[in-house]
């Protein structure tokens, strides 16, 4: 079945979220959400998912999930503040538990900070199906980028997160913590397992040298034949060497201290302290 997808793009992070609606019951789900960050002032603002509250209730959308690709790393989620207005499951994969023992670790969050996934709604399981209205929906489990990375194909449409970008730009880092170039060259070869026509959205889009605009849709045959990474006649071996090389010369992202503190709590911020204020921690030289 074919899904409607309608497509929100964040330029400051470069991220593409997407409503994922079934035309017949008017359910669906909401992919990857940001939440405007001004790190320089601490401050959040809900434009961009005031946008997609507008758009779900213009066209009398009922949602059911409010899906996590990932521990997102470049952005925060604005999931919280979606539920609260337009309701829907909160969910991620269910290896958000590992993510959230390394980074708790990382920033010395203490016996307070739950690493059980209870953040969450659900937790989904590699291949687990669901339903957005009568359009069934598949959860794959695609680390490599990070451990707890899932892939969702509804009906025909799959949203691969940061796993792939498109054709013409390559496969995801796999340097952060838990990250694997051998696991990720794996978890694209599962993609790639999928029919050639079906249809595949990115989370992100950086432009690729000699293209001067944005991309978000490709099919799994174009990524098969044509990924400059790992399509046709690339090895494991050759992926593996250039991933590793190339993750060698990256620095980290822009807002990936605040990120990843935040998205490791579903989009919550942490616990106020005694004052009444919550805080963001920045740990020196640790990454």
């Amino acid at each position: 079945m074919t899904p409607m997808v309608k497509t929100f793009f964040d330029e400051p992070t470069f991220t593409f979220s997407y409503v994922v609606s079934d035309p017949e019951t008017k359910r669906c789900a909401i992919v990857d959400s940001v939440l405007d960050f001004d790190y320089a002032a601490g401050k959040t603002d809900t434009a961009s998912a005031d946008a997609i509250i507008e758009y779900v209730k213009s066209e009398g959308l009922g949602v059911d999930w409010i899906i996590e690709t990932h521990v997102h790393a470049d952005h925060i989620s604005a999931a919280p503040y979606l539920k609260e207005r337009l309701g829907g499951q909160l969910s991620i994969g269910e290896q958000i538990t590992t993510v959230q023992d390394v980074f708790g670790k990382a920033f010395n969050e203490g016996t307070a900070f739950q690493r059980d996934g209870s953040q969450f709604d659900h937790l989904f399981k590699d291949e687990e199906t669901f339903k957005i209205g009568n359009i069934e929906g598949r959860a794959l489990h695609t680390p490599g980028h990070t451990p707890a990375c899932m892939s969702y194909l509804i009906g025909d449409a799959l949203f691969v997160g940061d796993t792939l970008f498109m054709p013409d730009y390559g496969t995801a880092r796999c340097d952060f913590p838990g990250g694997d170039a051998r696991t990720l060259y794996a978890s694209v070869k599962k993609i790639f397992s999928l029919p050639d026509e079906t249809r595949m959205f990115m989370c992100h889009d950086y432009k690729a040298p000699g293209r001067d605009y944005y991309l978000n849709e490709t099919t799994v045959g174009e990524e098969r034949q044509h990924n400059v990474h790992v399509g046709e006649g690339k090895s494991e071996a050759d992926f593996v060497k250039m991933r590793e090389e190339r993750d060698a010369t990256l620095s980290m992202p822009r807002l990936i201290l605040p990120s990843v503190q935040v998205n490791m709590r579903a989009g919550h911020m942490p616990e106020p302290e005694e004052n009444g204020q919550s805080y963001l921690k920045v740990p020196v030289n640790l990454f």
